[in-house]
């Protein structure tokens, strides 16, 4: 299997300046996706899509490839990051002369993963043979039971409604966050022009990863939350 691993950083980031180059626990963010990618002997070709100069430089740095920059318009927050993706697919079959069947992108905000989440994925991946395969965790509220929604006319009912009211939490559907950590996709999926997002087909697998995983770094508050679990050693890399 001829697979191309992505690391998709752009250099503007709203909620957390800097985020993908600013330290955590003595190193950048990005860094940590990077050197993992790096241990993980599965891939022909690992590389940074970015259009930073400096997250280049930390790419390069780090041994990651960085064989293009990222034109302007597909980086900004607007731009869906299957696009991106297919983009970075596109330029590297063009620039290293590959053809690969699976594009492994690993998104650097949600970096709280390991090799073993890595081969798992893998492993499923060939098992079954989906268009997408994506990590979740195990959502802690639940649309059949303790999530609701405002109406236009203003009332308020259960997100999603089973066949009869549920009262306890353990009696509703398991439910998942996806965690945007990992995902796996088919080359074909992911040329297909009329697919933007991971769940434009049905045909996806998951691969469920521990609580701690969750975290995906979009705020102040998601920052200084990851930096305590790292100065207490619950997080190591």
């Amino acid at each position: 299997m001829n697979i191309l691993v992505t690391v998709c950083a752009r250099g503007g980031s709203k909620g957390v300046k800097n985020k993908n180059i600013r330290e955590l626990a003595g190193k950048p963010l990005i860094a940590y996706t990077l050197e993992l990618a790096k241990k993980w002997n599965r891939a022909r070709n690992i590389v940074c899509s970015t259009d930073s100069t400096a997250i280049a430089k930390i790419a390069l740095s780090k041994g990651i490839k960085v064989p293009f920059l990222r034109p302007a318009e597909l980086a900004t927050d607007t731009v869906g990051k299957l696009v991106v993706v297919r983009h970075a697919l596109n330029e590297c079959e063009r620039i290293f002369n590959q053809t690969y069947d699976v594009v492994v992108d690993l998104d650097a905000t949600s970096p709280v993963r390991s090799l073993q989440d890595l081969e798992t994925c893998f492993q499923i991946f060939e098992e079954k043979k989906p268009d997408v395969l994506f990590s979740v965790v195990e959502a802690r509220r639940n649309p059949y039971f303790n999530m609701v929604e405002l109406k236009s006319n203003g009332s308020v009912s259960v997100c999603k409604e089973a066949s009869k009211l549920i009262l306890r939490r353990q009696d509703a559907p398991k439910v998942y966050d996806m965690n945007a950590s990992i995902y796996f996709y088919n080359r074909n999926f992911l040329l297909d022009l009329t697919a933007i997002s991971p769940l434009s087909t049905s045909n996806v697998a998951i691969h469920v990863m521990n609580d701690i995983s969750a975290i995906d770094i979009d705020s102040e508050l998601d920052w200084h939350f990851i930096e305590y679990l790292v100065k207490q050693k619950v997080i190591s890399w």
